[in-house]
Order: structure tokens, then sequence, then C-alpha cells
């Protein structure tokens, strides 16, 4: 039985020392774009003026420009530009990934894809299917999909989030919670056995919930590298999931214990 998703931060990232925390920062603003030295102080119970010092050190880095309040991601504009998303690392895996996951689509099927690397090779894949219905908040995958003849492309609203070319906010889950699809294709920062779902920032933990509830079978895909890690956000146990797609980098001990959660696993090799 699927469970309600537990939106929470995850409280092990609370406290870190200065260079854990900084690279915790840095996810954030990777995911976001940009953020305020308040939200990033409230999140992680530090000073501001910590905060401060870790985006200066980001800054001279050359990760982060510094900005009154603030900081943003470096690389934004050209990522925009381009249609790139920020994560191209282990693409070998997510290419795999995505081949086994559209294999799963049937022409004439309604799926909902989430935004990331991930499900972006998913959409890639499913080009040569025929009278599809797609949902998703990820501008570059609509732009894909959108282009094939028969397909029914469909975006939320929302507000636009540069690093995952996404649409994000209240407008997306209110639009997602009067959708009903077949599948879902979910993305994830994290996945652990005890800290299930895990995400860089609180932004769109609520969206993700709500195409969780739209959909009536989810497909996590996320490759062997992100097994057992965890980012700042909890989304919720992996109980929330029914299949998980990854890739054959697994261990045989993990594989185990997922599958005695009850949840399908499916090994791109």
């Amino acid at each position: 039985m699927q469970q309600k998703p537990i939106i929470a931060r995850d409280d092990t990232m609370v406290g870190l020392l200065s260079e854990p925390r900084r690279r915790r920062i840095l996810e954030w603003i990777q995911e976001e774009g940009a953020a305020r030295v308040r939200d990033l102080a409230a999140a992680f119970q530090v000073s501001e003026a910590t905060i401060r010092q870790d985006l200066e050190k980001l800054d001279q880095e050359g990760h982060v420009t510094r900005e009154h309040g603030g900081a943003f991601l470096n690389s934004m504009p050209v990522q925009v530009q381009s249609l790139v998303l920020h994560h191209q690392e282990n693409m070998d895996k997510k290419r795999r990934i995505g081949a086994l996951a559209a294999s799963l689509v049937k022409d004439g099927e309604t799926l909902i894809l989430d935004a990331g690397t991930t499900t972006t090779e998913v959409a890639l894949r499913l080009v040569n299917r025929k009278n599809l219905t797609v949902i998703t908040n990820a501008l570059n995958i609509a732009i894909t999909l959108g282009a094939v003849p028969g397909f029914q492309v469909h975006m939320p609203g929302g507000q636009f989030k540069a690093p995952t070319l996404s649409l994000s906010g209240d407008k997306s889950v209110d639009y997602f919670r009067n959708i009903f699809a077949g599948k879902l294709f979910l993305a994830t920062a994290g996945v652990g056995l005890d800290s299930g779902l895990t995400y860089p920032s609180f932004a769109d933990l609520q969206l993700k919930e709500a195409m969780i509830r739209a959909a009536s079978h989810v497909f996590l895909v996320a490759d062997s590298t992100k097994i057992n890690k965890s980012s700042f956000t909890r989304l919720g146990a992996l109980e929330v999931i029914h299949s998980f797609i990854t890739d054959d980098g697994i261990s045989d001990a993990d594989a185990k214990e997922f599958e005695a959660r009850g949840i399908a696993l499916l090994i791109a090799s």
C-alpha cells in the first residue's frame, strides 16, 4: 500500500562542520540556481554570519557569485541558453536506465516525467512511441517530446528553476493534484534504505508528493551512485515507490534489501 510521503529536513544534515555544510549549500544552489542567506541559515540552523562566510568561500572557489542577501550559481546563464542540465556525471549509467525505463512505456499511455538528467534520458527514448500523453514539469523534456507528431504534452504553471530547466512552486503542485497518470518516472538526489528519498532543498518536495499521488505506479529512476547517499531534505520512506530502476553497480546486499521492502528492482546492464 502506498504511504503518504513525509516531507521533512534530514536532521543529520544539521550541525555539520563547515566543509560538509558548504557542500550541501552548493548542492542546494545547484538545484535552485540561487539561495538567500536567511533561508540557508534557518535550514542549517547556523547564524547568517556563518552562511555569509560559507558563500564567500564558494565564491572564491568559483562556484557561485555573492550578491546582497545571497548568492547565485555561476553556470546558470550558459545552462539555460543551451538547455543543458547541470548534473552530467554518470551519463552512461543514466542512458542505460533511460533505455530500460522507456521500454516499459506502451503506445497510447499517459505518464508523468519528473525533471532531471535520468528522466531526460527516458524522454529521449520515447520519441518512437505513438500517441503518448506526457505531463512534465521539465521544459527540456516538453520541447523534446512536444515535437513528436501524435504526442500530447502538458506542463504545469509555476516558477522557472534554471538549473533543472523545470517549473515548480504552488501552481505546479495544484496542477498535479488534478492529474491522473498510469506511470510516474521520478528522479531523486539520494535513495537510502533508512533515509528514503532525499533532495538538495525544500522547493520541490510538495511537487514530487503531488506527482506521486497522481500516478498509479511510481518508478524511481536513479543510478547506483545515489544509493545510500543522503541529501538535505527527505520526501518519504521507500514505500512511496513501487519500482526502482537502476544500473548494475548496485550491490547484491542492497538489491536484496530493496526487494525485501517490496520494491520491484529493475537493473539496466
